[in-house]
């Protein structure tokens, strides 16, 4: 069995493509294999040296100022490892790269590498840039490898902490300017102040091979978290070919879909609906263009002009309660965890998107930095030209909410999933937030089949061939999938005020509000009975010193609560 993963699992990477990038890079500028000696000359006296050249002073404590994360990327990486030399990446461009500063970021976003399927950088996604494989196959051959030569070759290796750098760029979609979130750490010297990233538009697929849908853009305030939902009508009827439609003519099939959001997004979630009118959803506004926030007719698919019309995003988790049905009845179209994601069905399996209806577009986003931002998403499908087998998605809701972790406590959640006989699972991918620290997936017999321990980049883990479950015994069918969490602790099991839930942390979007029950300063751990009753918290009686903020962890809609989902997906024979 092959298990392949689109996710920061490196243990369970194995990448194999059959073209390189070009010649690796050394610390050497050398471009042959042997030694040159010259004759000795005599050299004039070296002049008198004036004295180190007067230098500004460092800007607090700062040794290094980069102009943003690709510059730290370029003098830290590519420059430090000798890649920019002239034999290497510089002017000579070996196997057609230069990455010398003023080139390279050009020559790098989506240019396709030579004789591999993957371009040299695909914005949002390591899994698929074949740059970052290269590089990765030298500082981790036990988890990435690559056909030929990994780079840099010759002594130097990328640190894991430069290796890191160059994934978070990557993931954030790879800007050529301004700071990406989590990289000044990374790197020895200083960044100037996260930005929003907007990313680089994704291109449609050919005609004929499948479409593009673009999610209309919605404002995403500074310093804000927000999960919305908004409906959009649409009829693509008369646009997917004949051949790529069910006999019935309501739906079109795809094998696979592409999706690139800006990377503030913690998830999308896409739904179809085939009954519904306009009047079931907040008022349609044009959204983006030059009648931005002009009022539209919902199925008038010109209205807007080259925006979109969509109804007001409302904040709903998963879009319960929008749209006449509540929720009940709608077609999952779409589950992504992260930013950017792949989705690939088996030869011959395929999926159903209704031919026309409302799209409910479910964004989850967060925006950390100081400047307001509109977010944007593409997805592209990708017509099934081999319709054998449809798909089933798995998506066990049941105990989402399960949890009632302690503060400065632990708690482990369980929970079975039973197959159909004759059940083919080639995916899964989990979900939680900040405080879920590890979730995994066990067989029947207890092998562990899949693991994450990154929430907000979990583990996209396909399996080929698929795990059959044929067993007339349910039991054997049944697979059990855990999700462990932390509510304030750190890594030797001693209690961090810093890291447990706190009323005082928790947005007014929760799903439920917490009353702290212990104490975050003075008496740390003890026991107390809401948000006034600091007193009960002080180290000794008057003291003064106490805060009573923390919480039990419960389920939520934002990263300071939890949830717990297993989403993947598989067919029946």
């Amino acid at each position: 069995m092959r298990i392949r993963t689109c996710g920061w699992n490196l243990s369970l990477v194995s990448i194999a493509v059959l073209a390189l990038i070009g010649a690796g890079c050394g610390s050497s500028g050398s471009s042959g294999g042997g030694t040159t000696t010259s004759p000795p000359v005599e050299l004039p006296p070296d002049p008198v040296d004036p004295g180190p050249d007067p230098v500004d002073p460092p800007v607090d404590g700062c040794d290094v100022e980069f102009s943003g994360t690709f510059d730290a990327i370029q003098q830290t990486i590519f420059e430090r490892h000798g890649c920019t030399a002239q034999a290497c990446h510089g002017s000579a461009a070996s196997g057609g790269l230069d990455l010398s500063r003023d080139a390279a970021h050009a020559n790098l976003l989506e240019v396709d590498s030579t004789g591999s399927s993957f371009p040299r950088i695909k914005p949002g996604d390591n899994d698929r840039s074949y740059l970052w494989l290269k590089l990765a196959a030298k500082t981790t051959p036990d988890a990435v490898s690559v056909a030929g030569s990994p780079m840099p070759v010759g002594e130097t290796t990328l640190s894991p902490d430069e290796l890191m750098l160059l994934r978070t760029w990557i993931k954030a979609g790879a800007p050529a300017e301004g700071t990406v979130l989590d990289t000044e750490e990374l790197i020895d010297g200083c960044l100037p102040p996260i930005e929003p990233v907007i990313i680089r538009p994704l291109d449609p697929p050919a005609p004929g091979e499948g479409l593009q849908l673009v999610m209309p853009e919605y404002p995403l305030e500074a310093g804000s978290e927000r999960e919305i939902c908004f409906a959009q009508y649409y009829d693509l009827t008369d646009t997917v070919p004949a051949e790529f439609q069910n006999p019935a003519g309501t739906h079109f099939r795809i094998v696979g879909s592409d999706l690139r959001q800006d990377p503030q997004s913690h998830h999308l979630i896409l739904y179809g609906l085939q009954a519904e009118s306009p009047a079931a959803f907040e008022a349609f506004l044009c959204a983006g263009g030059e009648k931005h926030g002009e009022p539209c007719e919902a199925t008038d698919l010109d209205a807007c002009g080259d925006g979109a019309c969509a109804s007001r995003p409302i904040d709903a988790v998963a879009c319960i309660g929008v749209g006449e049905r509540g929720g009940a009845g709608r077609d999952q179209l779409m589950v992504a965890q992260q930013s950017n994601e792949v989705q690939e069905l088996p030869p011959g399996v395929f999926a159903e998107i209704p031919l026309k209806g409302y799209w409910l577009w479910n964004s989850h986003a967060f925006n950390l930095t100081t400047q307001s931002t509109m977010m944007h998403a593409r997805l592209n499908y990708t017509y099934a030209t081999d319709q054998s087998l449809p798909v089933t998605r798995v998506f066990d809701p049941s105990n989402i909410f399960g949890q009632s972790t302690p503060p400065y406590g632990s708690e482990t959640i369980c929970q079975p999933l039973t197959f159909p006989r004759g059940t083919r699972l080639f995916n899964l991918i989990s979900h939680t937030h900040k405080r879920g620290k590890r979730f995994w997936v066990e067989m029947p017999d207890g092998t562990e089949i899949y693991e994450t321990l990154v929430y907000n980049d979990p583990t996209n883990q396909y399996y080929d061939p698929p795990l059959a479950f044929d067993a007339a015994d349910p039991a054997e069918r049944t697979i059990t999938y855990c999700a462990y969490y932390e509510n304030g602790l750190l890594a030797d099991g001693s209690m961090d005020p810093a890291s447990v839930k706190r009323r005082s942390n928790t947005p007014d979007n929760a799903a439920g509000t917490c009353s702290p029950v212990a104490c975050t300063a003075g008496n740390v751990g003890g026991a107390c009975s809401g948000p006034n009753d600091h007193a009960e918290c002080d180290s000794s009686p008057g003291a003064g010193d106490g805060e009573c903020d923390a919480c039990v962890l419960g389920g939520g809609v934002s990263t300071e609560d939890e949830m717990f989902l297993l989403i993947g997906a598989y067919f029946v024979e």
